[in-house]
């Protein structure tokens, strides 16, 4: 296997000296250079340009934003944001994934060589996953053309819960990790407000998906926030789950409602889409609609599958338009999906379902 060449520009000595150290400790990653800001990294970039770069965002002489968007237009790289967790943070932060950033691992302001030390793994893990992405993915697709408006996990989930067999209220549940957040901005931009209610787990830190759910709903024409614990899933509107917190669906009557919980990882996640994705089966069985997009790793593969098996319709995001296809992949290989369609594809997709449903 290829060894991933890795820089990273942080000010601080103490985060540059432990994160070489921790990430020089996997056999499959070689930290190349570590520099204290962007105009020293890009003078080492013109002598070795990196596989990842682990990027910090306030720095002197030049930001990480700025810097960010230069090297996307000189040489698309993956780079991984390390971020403080403050909500100005988290601003900055949704800003450098607007700009390609491919993850974020976070920082607190304090304790920091502990911190990092024991993060060890997401480190490592975001540093693998970046390496694989397709960076011709993280470009914004092309705007989507709106959809025209119709008119006229077993430690976690209860056992008890069971799906309706006929409603008049859907839902649409989407899981994604590494590249969702463009993915998501693509869709959610492209449905009209007659769409169906949608929830969404997407791999993010706490903070950070507030922040998020803020900027899309900004600029989409349905609602988009943080969901809050016994939301309701409403026509119009999508729910993101909140960092460090599970997400369930929970029928109450002929409506559906979120649970918003706290409990262990799963699959090294929370939230996990395989927590949203089996209660979404249990509750909505055939009156669901189940999407797993771009992202590392296998969270949702199940899940979809215990969709599928339910009676609910389940798609899964093509390689081709993927930023990381392993997700998608994993549910592929379980026969977990009923269709496999580009990202271009699933906005209509989406208001099909709810066209169907009515």
């Amino acid at each position: 296997m290829k060894t991933i060449k890795v820089m990273i520009v942080d000010d601080s000595a103490i985060v540059r000296q432990v994160l070489q150290a921790v990430l020089n400790k996997d056999p499959c990653i070689e930290v190349i250079s570590a520099v204290s800001d962007p105009l020293f990294a890009m003078t080492r970039m013109a002598i070795q340009w990196p596989d990842v770069i682990v990027l910090d965002i306030e720095m002197p002489r030049m930001d990480g934003v700025t810097f960010l968007k230069k090297i996307m237009a000189k040489r698309p790289t993956p780079v991984v944001i390390c971020s403080t967790l403050t909500d100005k943070g988290a601003e900055t932060t949704m800003q450098a994934l607007s700009a390609g950033a491919v993850s974020i691992v976070t920082k607190p302001k304090i304790g920091l060589k502990n911190f990092i030390q024991d993060a060890a793994n997401d480190i490592t893990s975001a540093v693998k996953a970046a390496a694989k992405a397709n960076m011709s993915n993280m470009r914004m697709p092309r705007a989507a053309v709106k959809v025209r408006e119709k008119h006229g996990v077993e430690n976690v989930i209860p056992s008890g819960a069971s799906a309706m067999s006929k409603t008049t209220e859907h839902v649409v549940a989407i899981g994604t990790s590494t590249g969702g957040t463009q993915a998501l901005e693509f869709i959610l931009k492209a449905l009209p407000t007659n769409s169906p209610g949608i929830v969404i787990v997407q791999h993010m830190p706490e903070k950070f998906t507030a922040t998020f759910a803020e900027r899309l709903n900004n600029i989409c024409d349905i609602r988009v926030r943080e969901a809050r614990h016994h939301d309701r899933v409403l026509s119009g509107q999508a729910l993101i789950a909140p960092g460090g917190k599970h997400m369930m669906l929970k029928r109450s009557g002929a409506q559906y409602l979120v649970e918003i919980i706290d409990g262990p990882l799963v699959n090294r996640h929370k939230p996990s889409v395989d927590v949203l994705f089996r209660s979404t089966a249990k509750c909505a069985g055939k009156n669901a609609v189940g999407f797993i997009l771009t992202g590392m790793g296998d969270d949702g593969a199940r899940g979809l599958k215990d969709m599928c098996d339910a009676g609910a319709s389940t798609v899964a995001q093509d390689e081709q338009s993927c930023v990381v296809f392993g997700m998608p992949k994993e549910a592929i290989a379980l026969g977990a999906a009923n269709k496999i369609l580009s990202l271009n594809q699933i906005p209509q997709e989406i208001m099909r379902y709810a066209y169907l449903k009515i």
